[in-house]
């Protein structure tokens, strides 16, 4: 199994701060993200993700985001051996003290 990129909370705090554009991913479910998820990630729930290929880029790179990081890491190896570019966020929104908004 290919090692799959990652970021720390902190790393992607900062890359944001800065005003990089970034694909951010979370694919918690809906009562999670309803908790707050970060304002400029896209929901698409893990299950969701085999159908929703078509939505990426394979020259963009995505962040993938859960509550843990477990699930963000099993969302990677799969869009990795689809092709795409990918970074698991660590730590998942446990460990995220940034800004947190409502899905809209």
């Amino acid at each position: 199994m290919d090692s799959i990129k990652t970021i720390t909370t902190d790393e992607l705090m900062k890359k944001l701060e800065q005003g990089e554009d970034l694909h951010l991913v979370d694919v918690r479910e809906d009562e999670e993200v309803a908790e707050g998820m970060i304002p400029s990630a896209k929901h698409v729930k893990m299950g969701d993700i085999p159908e929703s290929v078509s939505q990426f880029k394979k020259d963009k790179e995505y962040i993938f985001i859960c509550r843990s990081g477990r699930r963000s890491e099993n969302v990677c190896h799969f869009m990795n051996d689809q092709g795409f570019k990918v970074v698991n966020m660590e730590g998942g929104m446990l460990e995220w003290t940034g800004k947190t908004e409502p899905k809209k």
